[in-house]
């Protein structure tokens, strides 16, 4: 399969999509490693609200645009991605390239990515203005608890999102498709609940839907027993901790409801 065109950095003013209109920018980067300017690829894919008060997937706001990385790209990376050096070599550097993408101009709310604390590790407050963002796998967990797993990929082809052109979508792990195939999923949770809704979710860890690991590993949280779920809240895995933090602080406010309010005695 021929790979998407990419935008050269000079050109991004010529980008359709740059009206005031209310929209959400979705975010994917492709890395070299883990340094803080590793960026090889961004992808950038715009969800917009309609006159009708939908969100939808813009048809024109969206491309890519390599970067050159500064470094040579890990083999581990490339094995995930396929990007090469000689494609980023002429490229411009991630200080230059970062800030008109994640700041285009008036009407964009906030910034979103799949698994979003990836992307905020390079797109920095410096760069993106201090824009707040969205975490589409925390809100996913929110909203489709019922589903069995919520990477970017599982969560399309679980739920099909209508409209979700499945070539534009391809290659999986880079930078656009990705942007893409998350846009998708932003649209129908934005069209679920409000965009102020996705922001408080995406500020909080995430609330996992079932235990993830170890022996009490895919039952709810519900069906633990009081000395598994204790271990939990002070497990390494911060979204563990919460998750089981506020299961406990159910169960004790309902054993402190018991207590205020016990059953009624009979009368005779």
């Amino acid at each position: 399969m021929a790979d998407r065109p990419n935008v050269p950095a000079g050109e991004l003013d010529a980008l359709p999509g740059r009206s005031p209109q209310a929209r959400v920018r979705v975010i994917d980067l492709e890395t070299a490693g883990n340094g803080p300017t590793d960026v090889c690829e961004i992808g950038w894919q715009d969800v917009v609200l309609a006159s009708d008060g939908r969100w939808q997937v813009s048809e024109d706001a969206r491309g890519s645009v390599f970067v050159n990385p500064g470094r040579p790209i890990s083999p581990d990376t490339m094995a995930v991605h396929h990007i090469l050096d000689e494609w980023v070599a002429s490229a411009a550097f991630w200080k230059n390239v970062a800030p008109e993408i994640l700041r285009p101009g008036p009407g964009v709310q906030v910034l979103a990515a799949h698994r979003a604390a990836f992307e905020q590790r390079f797109c920095t407050p410096a760069l993106s203005g201090g824009a707040d963002w969205i975490c589409t796998w925390k809100c996913a967990l929110r909203l489709w608890p019922h589903l069995t797993r919520f990477s970017n990929q599982m969560l399309r082809y679980q739920r099909r999102p209508e409209g979700l052109d499945h070539a534009l979508g391809l290659p999986a792990h880079r930078a656009l498709p990705d942007a893409y195939v998350t846009a998708h999923h932003l649209r129908d949770m934005l069209n679920e609940v409000s965009l102020e809704t996705l922001l408080e979710w995406s500020r909080e860890p995430g609330l996992l839907p079932r235990v993830p690991a170890g022996p009490d590993r895919g039952k709810a949280w519900t069906a633990i027993a009081d000395t598994a779920l204790d271990l939990l809240t002070r497990d390494r895995d911060l979204d563990v901790r919460y998750t089981a933090g506020r299961e406990q602080a159910r169960r004790q406010g309902q054993t402190a409801a018991d207590e205020t309010h016990p059953a009624q005695t009979t009368l005779f």
